[in-house]
């Protein structure tokens, strides 16, 4: 059997121009990488939204890291501040990594 190490997988759906201002903190954190995934629409507490493909401005990532604990930690306590002027949506959950070295 393979053997796995448990890490912290974090996912934060963010604006498009708040997106490099989490790759910031996330690398002032100490997280060594992260991955931006482009979304094209959603429904949430204020209704449906999608992509405005003309300007942008509606563009949204999902911005998703894998971290040990203290560096998810640490990366919550940043983003904290944005949470409620930003909107941001955070997930936060316990995996099993291989190669856990990476993370």
């Amino acid at each position: 059997m393979i053997e796995t190490t448990p890490r912290e997988r974090i996912e934060v759906l963010v604006d498009a121009p708040l997106a490099p201002r989490l790759v910031r903190l996330s690398e002032t954190a100490g997280i060594s990488g992260h991955t931006l995934i482009r979304t094209e629409s959603g429904r949430g507490r204020h209704g449906e939204w999608s992509e405005d493909l003309v300007s942008g401005a509606t563009a949204k990532y999902i911005f998703l890291a894998i971290a040990n604990q203290d560096r998810a930690d640490r990366f919550m306590e940043l983003i904290a501040p944005l949470l409620e002027s930003h909107g941001l949506i955070v997930l936060r959950s316990r995996v099993d990594v291989i190669r856990p070295e990476r993370f």
